[in-house]
């Protein structure tokens, strides 16, 4: 009734957690029992470094979400915005999930977006672009290292 996805859709974001195989960049930050969180090769230009937010089971958007993933997906995204501010000295942060054609979605995979936001840096005018995997990967490694501990700190 909600879903878009094409007969025969190869998810992406499915591959990429069962084979570590991507036709993009594929940097996973994290890994969490539920979820993952990768750098998004598609970024935009004022605010580098954005992620990706994805359930390890295919889940096509919020409609199919289970209610038990909600914590799981949250937890991740507030880990996520306590590593971008040390990270990339961004003044905060801004997070967005899209359903359906009309909502934007693109990948019938449901997923959260991070960005790290700048004053200023008006990430709603801008397009994504194809990053370059030299910089998705450094994006990773200074994530990586500022991530926080399991007791949030």
């Amino acid at each position: 009734m909600h879903n878009h996805a094409p007969p025969g859709y190869r998810c992406p974001f499915c591959r990429n957690l069962s084979t570590g195989q991507s036709d993009l960049p594929l940097e996973i930050v994290h890994r969490y029992e539920d979820v993952f969180v990768k750098v998004n090769p598609r970024w935009r230009p004022r605010n580098p470094g954005s992620v990706l937010i994805i359930p390890n089971g295919h889940f096509e958007n919020v409609y199919d979400l289970p209610a038990e993933l909600g914590t799981p997906i949250q937890q991740a995204v507030r880990d996520t915005a306590l590593a971008m501010k040390p990270a990339f000295g961004c003044d905060g942060v801004s997070t967005r999930q899209h359903n359906e054609p009309a909502g934007d979605q693109d990948v019938w995979h449901y997923h959260v977006h991070v960005f790290p936001r700048f004053a200023g840096d008006e990430l709603f005018r801008s397009q994504a672009e194809l990053a370059d995997a030299a910089e998705v990967k450094r994006a990773a490694i200074l994530l990586r290292s500022r991530w926080p501990n399991a007791d949030g700190g």
